[in-house]
């Protein structure tokens, strides 16, 4: 089960950052390649390393590798025929990021962290990924300038805790807390909604 949301998570994650990679910074294949699958895998490194899961599973399972290689090979190969490719690239980082969401809490709550720190390690898979995206092309990383970005993963990473809590099984906890942190960022984006900010200083202040 988390193996499954984790590897989906990484197929969506370096399809998005391979097109990225192919839109934003018109990179060539090393290029697009790497970038996709630093977007796959920094997340999950992260969450391992803060876990202690040494080695991180990117290098203790081939799979994971394997996965990001190809997700990455397929955004190259057929992201050029696209004609607009923001739309796929902003879905595919609104599903890698509630498949991350989840799959990091799931994680922690499996090694037995508590319930806050589940959720936090949750949010940590969903963005770290994209955030060592944005660094790699010098834009400012998405949890920090888009609207709602670290919200939907912490409110999927909530639910997936909350309901396990609960008693429910994995499998319709994952699907549920997936489906609301898609539906968050994919609302945000639709209507341009903003994180709440600092009240402007008035004049003379």
């Amino acid at each position: 089960m988390f193996l499954a949301l984790d590897l989906t998570g990484t197929f969506a994650f370096a399809l998005n950052g391979a097109l990225t990679a192919i839109r934003v910074a018109r990179l060539d294949i090393v290029g697009v390649i790497t970038l996709g699958m630093f977007t796959a895998l920094g997340g999950g490194m992260v969450r391992d390393i803060i876990l202690d899961a040494l080695p991180p599973a990117t290098f203790d399972d081939w799979r994971y590798l394997a996965v990001a290689a190809v997700g990455s090979l397929v955004a190259f190969v057929g992201g050029h025929s696209l004609d607009r490719l923001a739309g796929p690239i902003l879905v595919l980082d609104a599903a890698g990021l509630s498949l991350f969401a989840v799959s990091g809490a799931l994680k922690g709550l499996d090694l037995g962290v508590g319930l806050t720190q589940a959720v936090i390690l949750g949010a940590i898979t969903a963005v770290g990924g994209g955030t060592l995206r944005d660094v790699l092309i010098r834009e400012v990383p998405a949890v920090l300038s888009s609207g709602i970005y670290a919200i939907p993963a912490l409110v999927g990473a909530a639910v997936v805790v909350g309901a396990d809590r609960a008693g429910w099984a994995e499998m319709p906890a994952a699907i549920v807390g997936a489906l609301i942190c898609f539906a968050i960022r994919m609302v945000g984006v639709r209507f341009r909604l903003d994180a709440p900010a600092p009240p402007a200083r008035g004049r003379g202040a």
